[in-house]
């Protein structure tokens, strides 16, 4: 590991993540290619029983609070789910099922080496008001960005399971 990167488990703490596509591309342009990362997040929640808090999906990069599960490092989490991303979006975008499918690496006569890069930032959220500041910000991510005018206009983040008080990908007593 570089001696820059330094990682804090098994604090107790939430962990707010950023990963970015291999070189900021925008390799989940389409909106299936988000949703599918979504479901496919869902699952590995479920598979090593982390708490997420919340997210959001962009073209070119996610944002993620998690907690750390219980048998796992965030790291781990990670792992499974850009190796199971990578290989689902990319498998999908080969067989183009669509009669007219969008292209799967815009801007490029054929797809890049990898889908993300290799590292992803991770900081540790000590604090309800480091918690709500996180939300906040991977929340109007999509307004800052020019790609809706209104959080509620992006469906690919957890901002309507706060505003709603609704599970959807978030459970219940995570928007505590």
């Amino acid at each position: 590991m570089p001696a820059n990167l330094n990682r804090y488990y098994g604090t107790g703490d939430l962990h707010f993540i950023t990963c970015t596509c291999y070189h900021r591309l925008p390799l989940l342009f389409s909106p299936h290619s988000r949703t599918l990362f979504v479901s496919i997040l869902g699952e590995v929640r479920d598979r090593l029983a982390f708490r997420l808090f919340g997210y959001v999906v962009m073209p070119n990069h996610f944002h993620l609070l998690i907690s750390e599960p219980p048998n796992a490092t965030p790291s781990t989490v990670m792992q499974i789910l850009k190796q199971r991303s990578s290989h689902l979006l990319r498998t999908r975008e080969k067989r183009a099922p669509d009669a007219q499918p969008a292209p799967a690496f815009p801007h490029h006569d054929s797809s890049p080496p990898q889908f993300w890069q290799r590292r992803f930032h991770d900081f540790n959220v000590w604090s309800h008001y480091k918690k709500i500041e996180k939300l906040e910000y991977m929340h109007m991510n999509p307004v800052k960005l020019n790609l809706v005018n209104h959080p509620n206009e992006w469906p690919w983040s957890s901002w309507s399971n706060y505003e709603k008080r609704e599970a959807g990908l978030l459970r219940v007593d995570e928007l505590e």
